[in-house]
């Protein structure tokens, strides 16, 4: 099974972690089941950006992100050519190392 690495994120995930997940996954979808809770305003239906990652190895075993996708993802903060957006990023057969990033442009986040 694959694996995905979350680096440290001061707030989510402070420590990092090493998750294994099966193939056909969301990104977002494995870092929920295991306690990383990623921002996710939209429920998963590719509608804001909150869930935005920066895929930093494996990118390319992703599938290729779709009009809408690419559309939200240019109002992502801190943008990056392997930026995608969690919920739509589907985990193939290779390890993944993501980085969740430092802000969102949630206007309101659920945790006060």
């Amino acid at each position: 099974m694959p694996k995905i690495v979350f680096l440290p994120h001061a707030e989510i995930c402070p420590e990092g972690k090493v998750v294994e997940v099966e193939s056909g996954v969301s990104v977002c979808d494995a870092a929920l089941a295991n306690g990383i809770e990623i921002e996710h305003a939209c429920e998963k239906s590719c509608a804001c950006t909150t869930c935005h990652v920066i895929v930093r190895e494996g990118f390319d075993s992703l599938g290729e992100p779709d009009e809408l996708e690419e559309d939200l993802l240019d109002k992502a903060w801190g943008l990056e050519p392997e930026s995608r957006l969690s919920c739509q990023a589907i985990v193939d057969d290779e390890d993944l190392v993501v980085e969740i990033p430092k802000y969102t442009i949630n206007q309101v986040s659920e945790k006060h």
